[in-house]
């Protein structure tokens, strides 16, 4: 591939892009504010600051909603636009790799492919990646191997638990919640133990700093919510035991999914994973000691990375240049889209 060459992870969260002739990475929220129905009024950072704080007349969107697109136009408009000013790439005639989730319908694929392949900018060639393999490469490990490789992507509306070999997937579970699902929880818990009503960036903000997977944390935080008794605004101090008893469920859910995928492994491949571990991705992985749950429920040792978010797109980035790599993106054939 040239030099011209971008790689782009969209999350529900955040969208990530590698640009391979600047070797940069951004990283921005997914998050599109739009006003008179169709018209983008902001988008990535400033338009999540406008989450649950905009007036009616501003629509504050997710243009990806559990892994797949759920508004094409604004989202391609969104990425070129990034793409352009921010990234200051050549855009037109570019190549492009898209990291995709495994379980999802052809037609949600073709998707990813229509938002480049038809867009005014007439991209060289749009190719589609399988997310799984690209955090497997940007974690650096070699997936083409006759070695088996568990992978746990935790993203925000959805987990995807895989075990590769040879350049492919040998088993792969995509659950329909993610950590999203935990601020959801959160939400509930605050709202029936202390009448306590409070916004998802309020619980977001909990998750990430006093969310464990293991009880036994003493921090607190003070936040702000309504008192469902009053209605008024009300300040309560809110410890990590309260969070962790408020997710415990949901981690439950996805530690039986993790032993469900290692039930059906083959023992060769199960080997290979018990000698080198589980290894956990995605922006909900950060959450405090969640290796140590998994490895409490497997018996097996659970890897970490730094910038979780960011595995995929820096796996594309190899996938883009290291010829040993080149059978993993696919493409979608265009007579079928006519």
């Amino acid at each position: 591939m040239n030099n011209n060459t971008y790689g782009i992870d969209f999350g529900t969260c955040n969208f990530k892009v590698f640009c391979k002739s600047t070797g940069k990475i951004l990283n921005e929220k997914n998050t599109i504010a739009v006003i008179n129905k169709n018209q983008i009024y902001a988008c990535g950072d400033p338009a999540y600051a406008m989450f649950e704080k905009a007036p009616e007349s501003i629509h504050v969107i997710f243009p990806v909603v559990s892994g797949v697109i759920a508004d094409c136009n604004l989202l391609q408009t969104m990425i070129f636009d990034y793409l352009e000013t921010k990234m200051r790439g050549r855009v037109k005639n570019a190549d492009f790799i898209v990291a995709v989730p495994t379980d999802i319908t052809d037609v949600e694929k073709r998707a990813f492919f229509d938002l480049f392949y038809k867009s005014k900018y007439r991209p060289k060639s749009v190719l589609l990646c399988e997310k799984p393999l690209a955090d497997a490469v940007g974690l650096g490990i070699d997936v083409n191997e006759p070695t088996g490789v568990m992978v746990v992507d935790m993203g925000a509306d959805t987990i995807e638990i895989s075990v590769i070999s040879l350049g492919g997937l040998v088993l792969s579970d995509l659950m329909h919640f993610g950590s999203n699902r935990l601020d959801e929880s959160i939400i509930s818990y605050l709202r029936k133990e202390f009448n306590l009503v409070i916004g998802k960036k309020t619980a977001k903000a909990l998750k990430e700093e006093l969310g464990s997977g293991l009880p036994g944390r003493q921090e607190s935080m003070v936040v702000v919510g309504l008192d469902m008794v009053s209605g008024l605004p009300v300040e309560r101090d809110i410890s990590a035991s309260v969070v962790y008893e408020a997710i415990k469920g949901n981690l439950e859910s996805i530690c039986t999914s993790i032993k469900l995928i290692l039930e059906k492994t083959p023992p060769e491949l199960a080997r290979d994973i018990i000698h080198s571990g589980i290894y956990i991705t995605g922006g909900g992985s950060q959450i405090a000691d969640l290796d140590a749950l998994f490895s409490q429920i497997t018996n097996i040792r659970v890897n970490t990375c730094e910038d979780p978010e960011e595995s995929a797109v820096r796996g594309l980035s190899k996938i883009a240049s290291d010829p040993k790599y080149r059978r993993l993106p696919f493409t979608v054939k265009t007579s079928a889209l006519k």
